[in-house]
Protein backbone atom coordinates (compact mmCIF):
# COMPACT_ATOMS: atom_id res chain seq x y z
CA UNK A 1 0.00 0.00 0.00
CA UNK A 2 2.66 2.34 0.78
CA UNK A 3 4.52 2.60 -2.22
CA UNK A 4 6.93 5.06 -3.75
CA UNK A 5 4.55 6.59 -5.54
CA UNK A 6 2.49 6.91 -1.86
CA UNK A 7 5.59 8.30 -0.08
CA UNK A 8 6.02 11.00 -2.23
CA UNK A 9 2.49 12.28 -1.92
CA UNK A 10 3.31 11.92 1.50
CA UNK A 11 5.91 13.96 1.82
CA UNK A 12 4.78 16.47 0.01
CA UNK A 13 2.22 16.50 2.71
CA UNK A 14 4.86 16.77 5.41
CA UNK A 15 6.45 19.61 3.61
CA UNK A 16 3.40 21.61 3.66
CA UNK A 17 3.84 23.10 7.55
CA UNK A 18 7.02 24.16 7.43
CA UNK A 19 6.73 25.77 3.94
CA UNK A 20 4.15 27.71 5.97
CA UNK A 21 6.21 28.39 8.97
CA UNK A 22 9.20 29.40 6.92
CA UNK A 23 6.70 31.75 4.83
CA UNK A 24 5.48 33.26 8.25
CA UNK A 25 8.93 34.16 9.78
CA UNK A 26 10.15 35.51 6.08
CA UNK A 27 12.26 33.01 5.34
CA UNK A 28 11.19 33.28 1.54
CA UNK A 29 14.55 31.46 -0.25
CA UNK A 30 13.90 28.36 2.09
CA UNK A 31 10.21 28.12 1.89
CA UNK A 32 10.74 28.63 -2.49
CA UNK A 33 13.27 25.98 -2.17
CA UNK A 34 10.95 23.63 -0.04
CA UNK A 35 7.67 24.74 -2.65
CA UNK A 36 9.49 24.18 -6.00
CA UNK A 37 10.33 20.27 -4.30
CA UNK A 38 7.48 19.58 -3.50
CA UNK A 39 6.45 20.31 -6.60
CA UNK A 40 8.59 17.92 -7.96
CA UNK A 41 7.43 15.37 -5.95
CA UNK A 42 3.83 16.27 -7.21
CA UNK A 43 4.98 15.60 -11.02
CA UNK A 44 7.15 12.44 -9.85
CA UNK A 45 4.64 10.67 -7.43
CA UNK A 46 2.45 10.77 -11.14
CA UNK A 47 5.20 9.60 -13.28
CA UNK A 48 6.25 6.46 -10.61
CA UNK A 49 2.20 5.76 -9.95
CA UNK A 50 2.13 5.34 -13.72
CA UNK A 51 5.34 4.16 -14.74
CA UNK A 52 6.12 1.47 -11.92
CA UNK A 53 2.08 0.55 -12.27
CA UNK A 54 1.84 1.99 -8.88
CA UNK A 55 -1.56 3.46 -8.84
CA UNK A 56 -3.17 2.44 -5.58
CA UNK A 57 -6.61 3.86 -3.78
CA UNK A 58 -4.76 5.24 -1.31
CA UNK A 59 -3.04 7.49 -4.26
CA UNK A 60 -6.08 8.35 -5.43
CA UNK A 61 -7.31 9.98 -2.31
CA UNK A 62 -4.37 11.33 -1.07
CA UNK A 63 -2.56 12.89 -4.03
CA UNK A 64 -5.36 15.61 -4.32
CA UNK A 65 -5.52 16.22 -0.39
CA UNK A 66 -1.46 16.97 -0.72
CA UNK A 67 -2.17 18.91 -3.86
CA UNK A 68 -4.93 21.08 -1.94
CA UNK A 69 -3.25 21.04 1.54
CA UNK A 70 -0.29 22.76 -0.34
CA UNK A 71 -1.79 25.42 -2.10
CA UNK A 72 -4.71 26.51 0.28
CA UNK A 73 -1.64 26.77 2.81
CA UNK A 74 0.67 28.83 0.74
CA UNK A 75 -2.30 30.86 -0.85
CA UNK A 76 -3.62 31.94 2.71
CA UNK A 77 -0.07 32.54 4.15
CA UNK A 78 0.49 34.72 1.21
CA UNK A 79 -2.33 36.41 1.65
CA UNK A 80 -1.69 37.00 6.07
CA UNK A 81 2.10 38.36 4.31
CA UNK A 82 -0.06 40.56 1.66
CA UNK A 83 1.50 39.36 -0.99
CA UNK A 84 -2.06 37.81 -2.75
CA UNK A 85 -5.02 39.68 -2.34
CA UNK A 86 -7.86 38.82 -0.17
CA UNK A 87 -10.72 38.04 -2.70
CA UNK A 88 -8.56 35.85 -4.68
CA UNK A 89 -7.94 33.34 -1.43
CA UNK A 90 -11.50 33.91 -0.34
CA UNK A 91 -13.11 32.36 -4.00
CA UNK A 92 -10.10 30.15 -4.46
CA UNK A 93 -10.72 28.39 -0.87
CA UNK A 94 -14.50 28.94 -1.61
CA UNK A 95 -14.18 26.80 -4.81
CA UNK A 96 -12.23 24.15 -3.19
CA UNK A 97 -14.47 23.83 -0.33
CA UNK A 98 -17.01 23.58 -2.56
CA UNK A 99 -15.63 20.55 -5.27
CA UNK A 100 -14.74 18.80 -1.47
CA UNK A 101 -18.70 18.99 -0.70
CA UNK A 102 -19.49 17.75 -4.15
CA UNK A 103 -17.24 15.12 -3.59
CA UNK A 104 -18.07 13.92 -0.94
CA UNK A 105 -22.25 14.03 -2.64
CA UNK A 106 -20.80 11.97 -5.19
CA UNK A 107 -19.34 9.44 -2.99
CA UNK A 108 -22.37 9.10 -0.38
CA UNK A 109 -24.45 8.79 -3.23
CA UNK A 110 -22.93 7.16 -6.00
CA UNK A 111 -19.89 5.26 -4.18
CA UNK A 112 -17.62 7.80 -6.58
CA UNK A 113 -14.38 8.59 -5.03
CA UNK A 114 -13.96 12.02 -7.00
CA UNK A 115 -13.63 12.90 -10.64
CA UNK A 116 -10.57 12.40 -13.03
CA UNK A 117 -9.47 16.32 -13.05
CA UNK A 118 -10.43 18.31 -16.83
CA UNK A 119 -7.93 19.81 -18.40
CA UNK A 120 -9.31 22.91 -17.35
CA UNK A 121 -9.09 21.61 -13.71
CA UNK A 122 -5.43 20.69 -14.52
CA UNK A 123 -4.79 24.30 -16.18
CA UNK A 124 -6.56 25.94 -13.23
CA UNK A 125 -4.16 23.78 -10.74
CA UNK A 126 -0.98 24.83 -12.74
CA UNK A 127 -2.08 28.55 -12.84
CA UNK A 128 -2.81 28.42 -9.11
CA UNK A 129 0.57 27.28 -8.36
CA UNK A 130 2.12 29.98 -10.93
CA UNK A 131 0.36 32.52 -8.78
CA UNK A 132 1.91 31.17 -5.60
CA UNK A 133 5.39 31.09 -7.45
CA UNK A 134 5.43 34.47 -8.64
CA UNK A 135 3.96 35.65 -5.48
CA UNK A 136 7.11 34.02 -3.76
CA UNK A 137 9.36 35.54 -6.49
CA UNK A 138 8.34 38.44 -5.78
CA UNK A 139 10.23 38.96 -2.91
CA UNK A 140 13.64 38.08 -4.88
CA UNK A 141 12.72 40.16 -7.91
CA UNK A 142 10.58 43.40 -7.03
CA UNK A 143 9.86 44.51 -10.69
CA UNK A 144 7.57 42.07 -11.27
CA UNK A 145 5.19 42.40 -8.28
CA UNK A 146 2.99 44.19 -10.45
CA UNK A 147 2.34 41.13 -13.21
CA UNK A 148 0.56 39.39 -9.70
CA UNK A 149 -2.73 41.33 -9.95
CA UNK A 150 -2.99 40.27 -13.98
CA UNK A 151 -2.11 36.83 -13.01
CA UNK A 152 -4.43 36.79 -9.78
CA UNK A 153 -7.27 37.94 -11.94
CA UNK A 154 -6.75 35.30 -15.01
CA UNK A 155 -6.09 32.69 -12.39
CA UNK A 156 -9.16 33.32 -10.87
CA UNK A 157 -11.32 33.34 -13.93
CA UNK A 158 -10.27 29.80 -14.74
CA UNK A 159 -10.63 29.13 -11.22
CA UNK A 160 -14.28 30.00 -11.35
CA UNK A 161 -14.68 28.33 -14.82
CA UNK A 162 -13.21 25.18 -13.66
CA UNK A 163 -15.58 25.40 -10.70
CA UNK A 164 -18.43 25.51 -12.29
CA UNK A 165 -17.59 23.07 -15.30
CA UNK A 166 -16.57 20.42 -12.16
CA UNK A 167 -20.19 21.68 -10.72
CA UNK A 168 -21.81 20.82 -14.14
CA UNK A 169 -19.75 17.39 -14.42
CA UNK A 170 -21.15 15.99 -11.13
CA UNK A 171 -24.64 17.08 -11.85
CA UNK A 172 -24.94 15.09 -15.30
CA UNK A 173 -22.98 12.15 -13.15
CA UNK A 174 -25.95 12.35 -10.31
CA UNK A 175 -28.92 12.90 -12.75
CA UNK A 176 -27.71 10.10 -14.90
CA UNK A 177 -28.16 7.28 -12.01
Amino acid sequence: MLTLANRLTILRILMTPIITVLLLYRQMGAALALFLLAGATDGLDGLVARSWKQKTMLGIVLDPIADKLLLTSTVVTLTILKELPRWFTIILVSRDVLLIGGSMILYMFLGKIGMPPSWLGKTTTGLQLLTVLWAMVDNFFPAIKPAILPLAVVTLALTIASGLDYIYRGARLLNDQ
